[in-house]
Formats: C-alpha cells, structure tokens, sequence
C-alpha cells in the first residue's frame, strides 16, 4: 500500500517539476496528465484534491509569481515582456489580472510593490508546493570547509519580514548602481534572527555583497562588514531557494548534534549562488554555512 501511494505522490510530483520546468511553453491539461501518466479525464480532479489548487491556478499563479519577481527585480524588462512571458497575449490582459490579483497595476508595483497582499496571494501556490516537496538530507550532504574572511557591504532589514522585499528591492538597486553585479560580486545573507520569530519586529537579516574595499552608500544604509573566516559546516540547497528554513533546521536538529563539532559565535548564513527569476526557480542554488570551531 505504501509504495503503491509513494509512486502517486511520485507521479503527482513529475507534473509539478515539468510545469515549474517549462512555464514559457504550453502547459494544457493533456500535456501535464501526460507527463504523470494519469488519464486527462480525471487527472484535473485528481490534482485539486491532493494540493486543494487546479493544474489551471497552480499554473498562473508559477507564471505570476515569476513575473511578478521580475517587475520588482529585474528593471531592464519591459512590462510588455514580461507579461508575454506570463503566457498573456497583450500587455492589458497582464495588467487586468495583475491587478485583481495582487491590487497594483504591473507598472506601480514595479515602481512600490505592496508586499502583504503579494505574500497572500501566493500562499495556495506554496501550500500546494509543500505537501510532498521536502528535501530530504543526509550528513553525507554536509561538507566542512575552510572558508576565507569575506569584506561584505551589507544593507539591514530589521522588522517584519513582510516588508524584507522591498529592502531587497533596494539593496538590489543600490548594488546595481554601485556596480555590484551578482556576477561580479558574491551574494550573502546573514540571519539574526529566526524565519519566525514570536514578534513580527524581531525578524532580522543583512543583505550582503562582497566587496574588496570601500564603496559609495549613495543615500542608502549601507554599511561596511566582515564574514569571519574559518571551519563551517556547509549545506547546498537546488531549488526553492526562498524557503531554507528546511535546510536550516537540519544542520542544527541532525547533523551537528552527531557530528562532534561545536559553533563559532557567528551567525548561520547563506550564499546564493544562482537566482530566481534569472534562472527557474528548480535551478536556484544556495549554500547554508553554519560556523564551527
């Protein structure tokens, strides 16, 4: 019964990687039952009752979530694009579901997204993107390095994380100027606080770029920094990479307890490596670094 039930659930997440993996192409519902090898006939009932959201919404709502990071993020793509690649065929349809959605036009949220009912929206999509979408680690995926001290320019977010992207959307522009391209310059986060903490205002992280001296603030709060060198544990995450609370938790609950190591008084951080939307979010690439002795 129970393999019989893992293959399911195995079938069910083919059809979300194929979607995730091909949101520039057709994805009607013949196509998607197809790749999970169930009937088209039932495979639309089939899907609303294991992640409670149709093959349609799930849909849309991966093409307006990619979308939607690109308005905030991503200033050389024009609106019309962009809403193209949302599978939209003119630009006022984009923006007539763009604003029933989210309450902004695409140009204004580009210009000020209002991030709480964007976090909303996007909750049927995550939820359905959990349900059976766990990474599962070992301790064969950690690796101890010896990692070098990093100068790092770093912009705070202090407060509740529902306004984290517009300090992102800030510090990405700010880095743009001060021409701190991802390419050129690594990409950190530090956590100074838990993803939830019990009080929304406790919520705390730097954002970081690498640097290798000085740099202009040029009216933003930008400070100058240092990642310490030394031993970390060092976990990576492919994939959905804006939930690495999973990957988090293991090397805290399993890994370190049995692995005889003790850590560094310097928070657990992240560097990213590859970024959605410039690459699917299944091709995201981060790597925790937890601090050692």
């Amino acid at each position: 019964m129970k393999a019989a039930l893992d293959t399911y659930h195995a079938r069910m997440l083919r059809a979300l990687d194929h979607i995730d993996r091909h949101l520039d192409k057709a994805l009607d519902l013949e196509t998607v039952s197809h790749v999970a090898a169930f009937s088209k006939f039932h495979f639309h009932r089939q899907f609303t009752a294991m992640f409670g959201i149709s093959v349609h919404r799930y849909v849309q709502l991966a093409r307006m979530k990619r979308a939607s990071h690109r308005l905030a993020y991503r200033e050389g793509q024009s609106v019309t694009d962009i809403a193209l690649d949302a599978g939209y065929e003119a630009p006022d349809a984009f923006a007539r579901a763009f604003r029933q959605r989210f309450g902004q036009s695409p140009s204004s949220f580009r210009k000020s997204p209002d991030w709480a009912p964007w976090l909303s929206a996007f909750e049927p999509l995550d939820t359905a993107r959990s349900k059976f979408m766990h990474r599962t680690f070992t301790q064969e995926d950690v690796v101890i390095r010896e990692v070098p001290k990093q100068l790092v320019a770093i912009m705070e977010h202090r407060g509740d994380p529902a306004g984290l992207g517009g300090t992102i959307q800030r510090f990405i522009a700010w880095r743009r100027r001060a021409g701190l391209h991802p390419s050129k310059s690594a990409t950190f986060n530090i956590w100074r606080s838990e993803r939830r903490p019990a009080a929304p205002a406790d919520y705390g992280i730097d954002l970081c770029a690498g640097i290798e001296g000085p740099v202009a603030a040029d009216g933003e709060a930008v400070r100058i920094g240092e990642i310490p060198g030394g031993r970390c544990a060092v976990l990576r995450q492919v994939g959905r990479t804006d939930n690495l609370e999973p990957a988090a938790l293991f090397l805290y609950r399993d890994w370190l307890p049995g692995s005889g190591e003790e850590v560094r008084d310097f928070p657990l951080y992240c560097q990213r490596l590859r970024f959605f939307p410039e690459v699917p979010e299944h091709e995201a690439v981060a790597e925790l670094f937890l601090p050692l002795k």
